[in-house]
């Protein structure tokens, strides 16, 4: 996919060449709950001894809707389904099942109030950090929301199905909603990173530089953040939700992300506590290309470096597994290689070759695959 510096730019579709062949067809029902239209995929290619099932929910990219997601739900539950059928002989108990959920992001889809809300600036809307970090913020509040009633809704108490288990794959904007839900869903012990970042500031000051936008100064980057631009407000809401708002806004930075010194043992306490109450004993994939402009890999690098050193000192008790993809070649979107990785990782997540320890990649992982 080539990326053009205009004002279409935000209008690229990052799941639109994944699949070169139609995904494998897969059962779906939709209902509504809470006031969304949520979408089930791989009710009915449950084995009908199922007791317990994982759930994949699926965040959307920013201009598409629930319906681009689809696919990875076929990808993810045929390739589980063929798996637990070649090894059914062995076991000795019904294998867990696997279900995908998807529904539409706020603003998006069957929910969409205001158009020019899922815009950027360079196409005309001047509350584009607003308005994105708060679709961020609500989504991630939306799944929650359908997590404590999903199971009522699908699996009424007397069908003795149980959902078990829960992962999120977001995508883009969905990206960034997937790392808030890891954070504030303690049901949420997986989370699939697809070209989305966890410095929001960061990646709204790249933005606000490329769009030449009146309240960037370049010789103040800093002071962008408090502007019209990025109100006061929302750099609160920003440190209260964003992970590395939340993980380092309390520590001293550079306006590059880099730190002035080594951390106190009191600033080391409180990144565990808030580690703690976070990501204890989560596991995180990120998918990310190195071509990528639009949420340039660069943007989130000063806060993943944080977090690995964090998880490989001083809060390496933590169980985290943590896996950071760059694929060489690849910019805003999904590449098939991407999902052979999604795949992996959540077949690993339900249960397959998992070890209980953490497990933290010192650097990112290049690929050359597209």
């Amino acid at each position: 996919m080539i990326m053009r510096h205009d004002a279409n730019q935000d209008r690229s579709k990052p799941v639109e060449k994944t699949y070169a062949l139609p995904p494998p067809h897969l059962s779906s029902k939709t209902l509504h709950i809470a006031g969304i239209l949520t979408t089930v995929f791989g009710l009915d290619e449950l084995a009908p001894d199922t007791t317990e099932t994982a759930c994949l929910w699926l965040l959307h990219p920013r201009l598409q809707t629930q319906a681009c997601m689809q696919p990875y739900a076929a990808s993810t539950i045929s390739n589980w389904n063929e798996r637990i059928r070649q090894d059914r002989a062995g076991l000795t108990q019904p294998p867990k099942g696997l279900i995908a959920v998807s529904f539409d992001q706020r603003n998006h889809g069957t929910r969409e109030v205001d158009t020019l809300a899922n815009e950027a600036w360079r196409a005309g809307n001047p509350r584009h950090a607003l308005d994105m970090f708060s679709q961020i913020h609500g989504t991630a509040a939306d799944t929650s929301i359908l997590l404590d009633y999903l199971a009522a809704y699908f699996f009424p108490e007397r069908d003795g199905v149980k959902v078990t288990q829960n992962l999120v794959f977001g995508v883009s904007l969905g990206g960034h909603a997937a790392w808030q839900v890891l954070l504030r869903e303690p049901r949420m012990t997986t989370g699939i990173i697809g070209i989305g970042c966890p410095d929001y500031k960061s990646l709204m000051m790249d933005r606000a530089r490329l769009s030449k936008l009146a309240d960037w100064d370049s010789s103040d980057p800093s002071s962008f953040l408090g502007s019209m631009s990025f109100p006061r407000t929302l750099v609160a809401a920003v440190d209260k939700h964003d992970p590395a708002g939340l993980i380092m806004g309390q520590l001293e930075r550079t306006s590059t992300g880099s730190y002035l010194h080594e951390l106190s043992e009191n600033e080391e306490e409180k990144v565990s506590k808030v580690l703690d109450h976070t990501l204890r004993n989560k596991r995180i994939l990120l998918l990310s290309g190195a071509a990528d402009k639009l949420v340039p890999y660069r943007c989130g690098q000063p806060f993943l470096n944080f977090l690995k050193k964090a998880t490989s000192t001083y809060y390496e008790h933590g169980g985290l597994v943590l896996e950071d993809l760059v694929f060489d070649g690849v910019g805003h979107e999904i590449s098939p290689n991407m999902v052979e990785e999604l795949i992996r990782f959540v077949d690993e997540s339900l249960g397959a070759d998992v070890q209980d320890s953490g497990s933290i990649s010192g650097e990112p992982r290049s690929s050359s695959k597209i």
